[in-house]
């Protein structure tokens, strides 16, 4: 949707506080036109980006589990779009290895990129289109505010993504990663200020001064502020892509849970905040209660389990994650399966892969089926 540059992204604010204002980045002639937009995750892909799962430290105790758990992402989404996944030296040996059927059949290709983790929705490039051309969003990385050292290869992986197709890199100087942001395609983006408003990732940087630079960067123009709460376990400080995700332009599922759960005052305030939102906005939006699994733990920490960190490929399927909870599973798949008719919708399950504190969306990175920047 074009955007009037000349103005910030109008908003719709939720108790969040701003930072002390200083000067992020210059607003020089080279930044995008406003025909600028970020393509729903709905919409046809040219391929999904994985990054083979390699760091044991993700998944402590777990790990020999995690490979199996990985393939059977891999093949699931190979089924409906081309996949191309990051595995750097002795990896990609042991990748060609488990998937040679697949890279002989042109479902697969593997890129030579080395990387810290798995998490390529958080560091790879968010792709964004210039009318008919990609530009790959390279947000600065910095392992969800120091968590996690090292993050060189992690932070360099946007940049080499880009470099391997040929698409137009673009560098921000905002502290972002790609599970903190949800868009519905058309202008309309959910965030949470806790992990982009804050000195982890943004020092100086005022909340109205990140609304400019998501404006500039994504093509949106309403920015909304969900700030009731994260998921106990989460290490992100409350990635959006495990609270509330558009399904499509009319509808958002949102994680709500059982009342004894420590989870459910912030998740109830995270839901009451969207139906606030939902009541303002146009297109008007529905806003679906998407239960997570019953608590789990591993010796005596939470493992973050929510069903909105589905993976959708375009417009033909969505992985979403299971929990061996056959309950809660049944009914997620089950509202899924009602909200997108026509649409596969296909269990995978992340029991073990949840222990790493994310899931399949957290793991991927869509790039929209566009011609590839000078074409």
């Amino acid at each position: 949707m074009p955007v009037n540059d000349s103005a910030p992204a109008q908003t719709h604010s939720h108790s969040a506080s701003a930072q002390p204002a200083a000067a992020p980045a210059s607003q020089d002639e080279s930044r995008p036109a406003p025909t600028r937009r970020w393509p729903a995750e709905w919409e046809p892909q040219e391929a999904i980006w994985l990054s083979w799962p390699h760091n044991q430290s993700t998944w402590p105790g777990l790990y020999e589990q995690i490979p199996a758990a990985f393939a059977a992402l891999v093949r699931a989404a190979c089924q409906y779009v081309p996949v191309r996944l990051l595995a750097a030296g002795e990896l990609a040996t042991t990748v060609n290895r488990e998937f040679g059927d697949l890279v002989r059949g042109g479902q697969l290709e593997i890129f030579d990129i080395p990387t810290n983790d798995c998490w390529i929705r958080d560091y790879g490039p968010t792709f964004v289109v210039d009318g008919n051309r990609l530009t790959g969003i390279d947000w600065r990385f910095n392992a969800w505010g120091g968590k996690y050292a090292p993050w060189d290869d992690d932070a360099a992986a946007a940049r080499r993504i880009c470099e391997s197709i040929g698409v137009r890199h673009e560098a921000s100087e905002m502290g972002l990663e790609g599970g903190a942001i949800e868009g519905d395609g058309a202008g309309r983006l959910l965030v949470t200020p806790s992990c982009v408003v804050v000195e982890t990732r943004n020092r100086g940087w005022s909340r109205e001064q990140i609304q400019v630079e998501l404006n500039q960067r994504l093509g949106v123009h309403e920015v909304v502020w969900i700030d009731g709460g994260g998921l106990e376990g989460d290490d992100t400080d409350g990635h959006i892509d495990q609270l509330a995700r558009f399904v499509n332009p009319q509808h958002v599922v949102c994680a709500v849970s059982d009342p004894e759960d420590v989870n459910h005052r912030g998740l109830e305030l995270n839901f009451a905040q969207l139906l606030d939102w939902a009541s303002k906005t146009t297109p008007p939006v529905t806003i679906h209660r998407l239960p997570i699994p019953p608590a789990r733990r591993i010796e005596t920490a939470r493992v973050p389990e929510s069903y909105t960190n589905f993976l959708m490929l375009g417009d033909r399927a969505v992985l979403v994650p299971t929990f061996r909870q056959p309950r809660s599973d049944d009914a997620a798949l089950g509202l899924l399966r009602e909200l997108l008719p026509g649409r596969a919708v296909v269990p995978v399950d992340a029991y073990h892969f949840a222990w790493g504190l994310g899931a399949w969306h957290c793991a991927s990175q869509q790039q929209p089926a566009v011609p590839p920047f000078g074409s």
